[in-house]
């Protein structure tokens, strides 16, 4: 089966038409999706962290250079009576470089980047749970799009068997077969038929345009789908093992991993917290220089490059700094922290709990899926015989018009919870392994 929707405003036909299928539509979803993106922007931010949380352990190192070219002071020199106004002009240069080396902050440094790295791992596995959400979100508006448009050649084929039923009983009519009852009863089911068949044709297109809002491409662009026939491959299996399920889903699922790393980083968070209750040591290192050059030779001193090699100065200590009260800062902080680790482990407990719940329903519908199928085959076949004998009846005179509407009413409906079938055990597949964590990501 070939899917098509040809662009209105340009009028482009197929032989212009973006080919795709499922696999297609899948890695033009990965390479265009906005939730995607934003989680490898995330994970990117994440790995910065860590590295400035390693930092941390690192000495800081700061330079500062000044010069003065020009500088004019005036005073008056007190040593003499009446004491004379004395002008002074000179320049200077000053260079500093400063160096500190944390040795201990309550082990603040070492928490925060067991959270850093925590949180890194958290991100790595959002963004695989976040490219999995986008190929489940993809497929179900893939297989939409073809029930939609299967429902649409099954609503036109039943048009065209009304139509040609119209055309039959206006012949008959004509030669008296038929009465005027029969002939507007007939045109009256044509009319519905093709009322149908435009409903049918609306909501196919707007599962495409749904489709194509997920692969982020123009809507003027003019898709023709090609499924592949694995992709409607009726599995063997229709019962699942729950228990192996809910045991697959905890190993696999990326965001309840997340989830789990988020919580431990939140518990680390917690120990960086309390680090400010104790004291911090720090070790200092410093060089300075500088000099000044007297202009008009005040005073005779050498050259200020000279006094910036000669004046190097050094200077090393430790410093230990303890905050005894700070308006109960601390204590707000470590507070927070741990209603911030309790809430990640509340989510994570619901977490758990909905991944259980929703593999108990999702297997019960997918097992549900398999009994449709097969009871959808038998209505369909039965429908069909029912119909081709009224029809037959009809056409003899033997049956009435009610008969046949409602025969040809009952086929059109098995035949379309058939293909409604079909497709519902690839959803219910697609979401099955959805809630396992068991969809695959090309790489």
């Amino acid at each position: 089966m070939v899917l098509c929707l040809l662009s209105p405003a340009t009028g482009e036909g197929a032989d212009s038409a973006t080919t795709l299928s499922l696999s297609n539509c899948i890695e033009m979803a990965l390479n265009n999706a906005t939730t995607a993106k934003k989680a490898k922007n995330t994970l990117k931010l994440q790995g910065a962290d860590v590295m400035r949380s390693y930092g941390s352990f690192l000495p800081q190192v700061s330079v500062s250079a000044g010069y003065t070219p020009y500088r004019l002071s005036r005073s008056y020199n007190v040593l003499y009576t009446p004491p004379p106004l004395t002008k002074t002009t000179l320049r200077s240069a000053d260079l500093t470089l400063t160096t500190s080396l944390n040795l201990f902050n309550g082990f603040r440094d070492y928490s925060t980047l067991q959270s850093a790295l925590q949180r890194e791992h958290a991100a790595e596995f959002t963004l695989t749970r976040a490219l999995e959400s986008v190929v489940f979100d993809v497929t179900q508006a893939y297989f939409q799009v073809l029930l939609d448009g299967e429902l649409l050649d099954i609503s036109r084929e039943n048009l065209r068997s009304v139509q040609d039923q119209l055309t039959l009983t206006e012949r008959q009519f004509q030669v008296g077969l038929k009465s005027m009852t029969d002939r507007y009863q007939q045109q009256a089911e044509v009319e519905e038929s093709r009322l149908s068949a435009i409903k049918a044709e609306t909501r196919m297109q707007r599962s495409m345009f749904e489709l194509m809002r997920r692969l982020h491409i123009d809507p003027q662009t003019t898709i023709v789908l090609v499924p592949d026939p694995q992709e409607m491959k009726i599995p063997s299996d229709a019962k699942q093992n729950i228990d192996a399920l809910v045991a697959q889903a905890m190993e696999r699922r990326g965001d309840l991993k997340s989830k789990l790393l988020e919580t431990k980083a939140a518990e680390w968070q917690l120990k960086a917290s309390r680090g400010s209750w104790y004291p911090s040591i720090d070790v200092n290192f410093n060089i300075t220089s500088g000099g000044t050059e007297y202009l008009n030779g005040e005073y005779a001193y050498p050259p200020l490059s000279e006094q910036l090699g000669k004046t190097i100065g050094y200077s090393a200590g430790v410093r230990l700094n303890w905050l005894l009260f700070d308006g109960f800062q601390t204590r707000y902080a470590v507070q927070s922290s741990k209603i911030t680790m309790l809430n990640q482990q509340l989510d994570y407990d619901d977490l758990h709990r909905n991944i259980e719940l929703d593999l108990h329903q999702a297997a019960g519908d997918y097992a549900s899926a398999f009994t449709q199928i097969e009871t959808a085959k038998v209505s369909f076949t039965a429908a069909t015989s029912a119909y081709n004998a009224v029809k037959r009846k009809y056409e003899l005179g033997a049956a009435s018009f009610v008969e046949l509407s409602a025969a040809r009413a009952t086929q059109f409906n098995a035949k379309s919870n058939l293909s409604q079938a079909r497709y519902n055990l690839a959803l219910q597949k697609n979401v099955l392994d959805f809630a396992t964590g068991n969809i695959k990501i090309s790489q």
